[in-house]
């Protein structure tokens, strides 16, 4: 007997999680979205480079989109509670970050590397997933944008026109981390 594949399709709510944050609360996708219009849900990496470079932008968010909550899931393989604390206080990070211990709900969002970014509706409908732009900085004019044109779309009530871009970054599992340490 085949079973179908199991997938995440645009339009449908994600899985629901329920993930411990750095300052001691539980983050779910219901809690992100009390309250609020929408919601942007990153999974992430401390150590991922690509992920780095995004510290300021999601630190600005909650001031830059007050009607969107936001959760930032750190979910890298070997990733640790203490760890995402530690790079939290050197990094002055101040964004809401939660820890998905075995990255289980970067399995369930079908997601393989850092950062991937998921806008959801108020009723938890996924509208967007993807890259927050293409990798370029802001003053290349090779710079795209794809996150916020979609949160602009969407707070606009305009339908959301690239509602899927590839991800790039860090992996969020590889045999790589699991190699022996003398080989």
């Amino acid at each position: 007997m085949q079973t179908a594949a199991v997938q995440q399709k645009l339009g449908e709510s994600p899985a629901e999680f329920s993930l411990r944050t750095l300052d001691g609360r539980v983050a779910s996708v219901t809690s992100v979205l009390e309250g609020k219009s929408g919601a942007v849900i990153v999974i992430w990496s401390s150590t991922c480079s690509h992920c780095i470079r995004y510290d300021k932008y999601f630190n600005a968010f909650g001031e830059k989109h007050p009607e969107l909550g936001l959760l930032v899931i750190g979910s890298r393989q070997g990733e640790t509670f203490e760890a995402l604390h530690q790079t939290a206080r050197q990094r002055k990070l101040h964004f809401p970050l939660a820890h998905d211990p075995g990255g289980e709900v970067a399995g369930k969002w079908f997601t393989r590397q850092t950062p991937r970014a998921f806008l959801l509706d108020g009723n938890r409908s996924l509208l967007y997933r993807g890259a927050v732009d293409n990798y370029k900085y802001p003053d290349d004019p090779e710079y795209v944008a794809y996150l916020e044109p979609a949160i602009q779309q969407f707070l606009s009530g305009k339908p959301i026109e690239k509602p899927e871009t590839a991800s790039y970054g860090c992996a969020i599992q590889s045999v790589y981390y699991n190699l022996p340490k003398v080989l």
